[in-house]
């Protein structure tokens, strides 16, 4: 059976979608990948940024023997344009990759994202909305979507806007180590001894809830109806016998 694959670069943006779903880590590269399953959905977490992207979706794609009928890059993204708020779901024509400017056309969908190399802050957004006219930033799906192209397998990409364009973004990026991962404990301990950000955190925190609930509600429609999409072919299937 060929699987579906979903490519996410933290747990915490489709936690209530993976849990109690099977699960192995994989090394790769000198990063680690973790691999859930349910049925013929496999999610891969790899990390935050474009290599650990890359490498999660490449780790995914081997797992499943190349037997994958498409890939979805999932997970928070920053707005560009101001009208996008907190929780909504954004599915680009157009991805852009910020380090040079290739583009991957996306199937379906509508506007631009920009995938950047590092957490984009306001200064970054609004140098981004101006250059490529984008909606929305993320560091992933850019290389996400070149794994699917190589492979020569569909690809979507399914965001969720986490922090609208005016956010005061925390310095984020000095936080995410080598192998793409949020060191979760030393934030802590940044923001516990600056008061000032407190509000800014706390603010991040329920943005980043609300964004999850949001995403993992449209992940658990698209896997229905994919799965209702295959009971069907296999029903025609059946009859034509």
């Amino acid at each position: 059976m060929s699987k579906l694959v979903i490519i996410a670069a933290d747990q915490i943006e489709i936690a209530s979608l993976i849990r109690g779903w099977s699960h192995t880590r994989t090394a790769a590269q000198r990063h680690h990948v973790d691999l859930f399953e349910n049925g013929d959905v496999v999610v891969g977490i790899g990390g935050i940024g474009p290599v650990a992207a890359r490498i999660a979706a490449d780790t995914a794609y081997k797992h499943c023997g190349g037997d994958v009928r498409a890939v979805l890059s999932v997970g928070f993204a920053g707005a560009l344009d101001p009208e996008m708020k907190v929780g909504d779901i954004f599915e680009p024509a157009k991805i852009i990759c910020a380090a040079d400017d290739t583009e991957i056309i996306n199937s379906g969908g509508k506007g631009i994202l920009v995938s950047a190399g590092a957490v984009a802050g306001k200064d970054a957004k609004l140098s981004m909305l101006k250059r490529y006219g984008a909606d929305a930033v993320d560091m992933e799906a850019y290389s996400v979507a070149d794994v699917a192209r190589i492979y020569s397998v569909p690809f979507r990409a399914i965001k969720v806007v986490s922090d609208e364009r005016d956010f005061p973004m925390p310095p984020m990026g000095r936080f995410i180590n080598e192998q793409g991962r949020f060191r979760t404990g030393s934030f802590i301990i940044y923001s516990l001894i600056r008061p000032r950000i407190w509000p800014t955190v706390a603010n991040l925190a329920r943005n980043s809830h609300r964004a999850a609930d949001a995403l993992c509600a449209r992940l658990k429609q698209e896997i229905g109806s994919a799965v209702n999409a295959d009971a069907k072919l296999r029903q025609i299937s059946e009859m034509s016998r």
